[in-house]
Parts: C-alpha cells; structure tokens; sequence
C-alpha cells in the first residue's frame, strides 16, 4: 500500500501493507532509519486515560514532520491528531491552510 494522504489508524488496527512499523514511541532516530528506506512508517503513540492529550499531539506533530505516513491513536484522539497533521502540513507547505487571512496594519 502506498499512502498519498497521513492515515489515522485506531490502536489495534492492522499495519497496512507496504509500510514499515516503527513500533509505539519510538525513537527518532528509529523513525529516520525507516524513512530513509523508503517505505512509508507507521508509528504507534498510546497515552493512558489520564494523560495530557498535548503530550500526544506533540508527538504526532515531531513524527509527522520527519515525514511518517500513518499514525494508530487511540480513537477518541483522532480528530484532535488529524487536525495537528493538517497543520503540520500547512507549515511545511506540502497542504494550503483550510484559512488564511492578510492583516494589514
């Protein structure tokens, strides 16, 4: 499988076929080994109920700029992940931001 498009995948889902799994938490230096392979990363990131879910998003946003292609989240993260990609997309330039504004002074 070759994704064009981050995936969000809910923990326990399958890791899809083609794309290497770096495991939960790994490593960056783990995540930049794979990617340098080639093949599209899938990380795996769980926080416990009790967590902070920016710990989670922060996480996200780091694995998702060294370019990791798919993400297993618990579900009930998944819109909060999913709009921490878009951004991070937004800022690298590979998306166009849902909005953007010009401010003059």
């Amino acid at each position: 499988m070759t994704l064009r498009e981050v995936a969000v995948l809910a923990i326990g889902d399958p890791v899809p076929g083609g794309v290497a799994d770096a495991g939960t938490s790994p490593p960056v230096s783990r995540v930049g080994e794979l990617l340098a392979a080639g093949d599209p990363v899938l990380v795996s990131i769980e926080v416990s109920p009790d967590e902070d879910e920016a710990a989670l998003l922060a996480a996200v946003s780091v694995y998702a700029w060294l370019g990791v292609e798919a993400f297993r989240v618990p579900a009930r993260h998944h819109a909060a992940v999913r709009q921490a990609l878009d951004m991070v997309a937004s800022i690298k330039g590979t998306r166009q931001p849902t909005l953007s504004r010009r401010g003059l002074a």
